[in-house]
């Protein structure tokens, strides 16, 4: 049973630092324009020759024409519509009245997996002894990595007081 909870609580903080480090993850550039080959003179020009007599420096290259710039608007992801159903076949009653009671307060994730693995961490870590604020850390951060999670809906602390409320309440009897 318990090499089950270590293998449960690795994948868990595994699926954390993996959502944690996506959402801190950017892509900006401030790059406006493609930048372009040219040759100095330096590059161009023969080596002096020993004798004396230097060669005339070859005329510069005229500088290549370059399209002007386009405007593009910056990339913005596109919100997730749905996501798609669930095989809720292989989910137990109890899996089921958890996500259940996580519906009802609001919260809806994009897939039973998540709930369910934020559920097994405040089982475990209630049976532990671990505070509310110690489980709330791990459970909002889960909360706001989920896809469909919306913060204009509810805010992510909110989301991971339901979770662990409802957890606690139908998932670790």
């Amino acid at each position: 049973m318990q090499r089950t909870r270590g293998k449960v609580f690795g994948v868990v903080v595994a699926i954390a630092a993996t959502g944690l480090l996506a959402a801190c993850g950017g892509n900006d550039s401030t790059a406006s324009s493609t930048p372009t080959l040219t040759r100095t003179t330096a590059a161009t020009q023969p080596p002096a020759s020993t004798t004396g007599q230097q060669a005339p420096a070859p005329a510069p290259a005229p500088a290549p024409e370059q399209p002007p710039a386009e405007t593009v608007a910056p990339e913005r992801p596109q919100p997730i519509e749905s996501a798609p159903p669930a095989d809720t076949s292989k989910l137990t009653d109890k899996d089921k009245k958890y996500l259940d009671a996580l519906k009802q307060q609001g919260v809806t994730p994009s897939t039973p997996d998540i709930a369910l693995s934020v559920a097994n961490y405040v089982c475990q870590g209630t049976a532990s002894g671990a505070s509310d604020q110690d489980l709330m850390t791990f459970v909002t951060a889960m909360a706001g990595s989920d896809p469909s999670f919306d913060p204009a809906k509810m805010p992510v602390e909110k989301a991971g007081q339901v979770y662990i409320s409802a957890a606690k309440q139908t998932y670790c009897k």
